[in-house]
């Protein structure tokens, strides 16, 4: 008996280790006028479950590898039976080597949401196989959240995990949803893979390891270094930049980065920070009153 619950324990415990995202998710509704939020606290929980009991790869993640992610779903309509449209915000971050700091890797409000879901109802998902927009959203969103985050440790690391989030899209094409096509939009979910997948724009992802493993990761050590490793990541993405300005992807990375950048070049040198900044306002024009405030702010 004792043999046996030993064994239970040790699949519990690797059941568990073997998940590969700590996500925090959340329901925001808001703006619905109902007294039941149940079914909301019932969405929340269902979310919650497939993002984080769910196994998305064939990797074994220890505790301290888990990926940490948030989704924020905003609610502005249900029709009190299986409809919701809303918005779903997702984010992630990636621990910095010998710190206790997490940096940013993605960051985006996708505004084209809208799903049905059942108070009570499991969410299941079959790989390449469109079943609902809620769960294929959400398995999109954790394959691109996996292929960031193995981009940022290994030279275009992410492809397999990018190359799922393509199936996704693939089995969406006939979906009536929006945000799958790509006549839809230059800037939805079909946009992001393809950008990562575009052999065109590779090297914004090879800049991103740059950017984390040969700058990030080295802070703790030496932060010339690392500012010079970060350099050469931007370097990196304002050639992809070049090859199609204005490049989807890159805005949704500037999106989660630019405090960031700010806050590591006001202190450095003002010919290391002409540099970057010349850098960061060619790829991201649309913030370049804040890139200039780092010329002007002493540390």
């Amino acid at each position: 008996m004792r043999a046996t619950a030993i064994i239970l324990l040790m699949l519990i415990i690797s059941s568990v280790s073997a998940q590969e995202l700590i996500c925090n998710v959340q329901v925001n509704s808001s703006q619905v006028q109902s007294s039941d939020k149940t079914v909301f606290e019932n969405l929340q929980s269902a979310v919650y479950e497939f993002m984080n009991n769910r196994r998305w790869s064939n990797y074994e993640f220890k505790m301290e590898e888990k990926i940490e992610c948030s989704i924020l779903l905003t609610i502005s309509t249900w029709d009190n039976i299986e409809s919701f449209t809303g918005t779903i915000q997702v984010q992630a971050r990636r621990p910095v080597y010998n710190s206790s700091y997490s940096t940013p890797l993605f960051n985006y409000l996708d505004k084209d949401f809208s799903f049905k879901y059942i108070s009570g109802q499991p969410l299941d998902y079959i790989e390449n196989t469109y079943t609902s927009n809620l769960t294929s959203v959400l398995a999109f969103y954790a394959y691109i959240i996996l292929g960031f985050d193995f981009d940022s440790f290994d030279e275009l690391g992410g492809t397999p995990f990018f190359e799922k989030a393509q199936g996704v899209v693939n089995a969406a094409q006939s979906a009536s949803d929006k945000g799958w096509r790509a006549a839809e939009s230059q800037k939805n979910r079909y946009w992001i893979v393809e950008n990562l997948l575009n052999n065109s724009y590779s090297d914004f992802r090879r800049g991103s390891m740059f950017y984390h493993l040969n700058g990030m990761d080295l802070f703790a050590d030496d932060a010339v270094k690392a500012r010079s490793g970060i350099t050469e990541g931007i370097t990196l993405i304002q050639k992809a930049y070049r090859q199609k300005p204005g490049l989807f992807i890159i805005s949704l990375f500037m999106l989660a980065k630019s405090d960031e950048l700010v806050s590591i070049f006001t202190p450095a040198p003002m010919v290391e920070k002409t540099k970057v900044v010349n850098i960061l306002k060619s790829i991201d024009p649309a913030n370049s009153t804040k890139y200039n405030q780092v010329l002007t702010t002493n540390p």
